[in-house]
């Protein structure tokens, strides 16, 4: 999909396109509709620079009490070495 944004409704923000970018990515994290790895991909980032960035803006991660639980799960499968 590419989706356009006329010159004259960003003519005020003094954003190059990458930032531009970066703002929608982080904008649809923060609204919980994309993942941590598509925003980094919408964002031309690296999955890591994207977290940072997300850190830096105190944006939280989206992880529940489900993620954890299926985490502690998988934890408690591994073999012990």
């Amino acid at each position: 999909m590419t989706v356009t944004i006329p010159d004259e409704a960003l003519c005020n923000l003094d954003l190059t396109p990458e930032q531009a970018r970066l703002e929608i990515a982080v904008g649809l994290f923060a609204a919980n509709k994309v993942s941590t790895s598509k925003g980094a991909r919408i964002a031309g980032l690296t999955f890591l620079d994207f977290q940072r960035e997300l850190g830096r803006r105190r944006i939280p991660m989206h992880y529940t009490m489900e993620d954890y639980e299926a985490d502690m799960r998988t934890v408690a499968a591994m073999p012990k070495t």
